[in-house]
């Protein structure tokens, strides 16, 4: 039986020069050009949207108002880091989209450096074809839909 990990994470965006950006972290450890979202276990007592603010701010340094749900990745995957053992994880991450509320990109809480090597606002349109990953890919697709339907139903009023 594989261990379940549950994790939540955020398309943090941001409305500058007229367009939507959106905050990438590249994780410690990774190659120039390797962009994430922010995101990161599910704590004790923590709600999924709880985890994903907290982890969009300490990954970020920036404070977020969450939007709505985006949906949730799922994968399996082998533990790698604990050698000889290589136990199979399933893995769910929860994603919601947020407006940034304060703070500047790349400000991170004292030791987040640990986890993050930096972290920058790109514009949302470039999130499928920039981030990593391709469930990332695919919020970053669906925060694009989302806040298009908004300016839609907004300009119909």
């Amino acid at each position: 039986m594989a261990r379940r990990e549950f994790s939540a994470g955020l398309v943090l965006v941001r409305r500058m020069q007229g367009r939507e950006w959106f905050a990438a972290v590249r994780p410690q450890g990774k190659e120039p050009g390797v962009w994430a979202l922010p995101k990161g276990l599910v704590g004790n007592g923590e709600s999924t949207s709880e985890t994903a603010v907290r982890e969009g701010f300490e990954e970020t340094g920036v404070t977020s108002d969450l939007v709505r749900k985006l949906g949730d990745v799922r994968y399996v995957y082998t533990q790698s880091w604990n050698p000889g053992r290589g136990e199979r994880v399933f893995k769910v991450v929860s994603f919601f989209l947020a407006r940034s509320r304060s703070g500047r990109i790349g400000e991170l809480p004292a030791g987040m450096e640990r986890e993050v090597a930096e972290a920058r606002w790109f514009p949302l349109e470039d999130g499928p074809r920039l981030l990593a990953y391709r469930g990332e890919q695919d919020m970053a697709r669906r925060a694009l839909d989302v806040l298009e339907e908004e300016a839609t139903a907004a300009q119909a009023i």
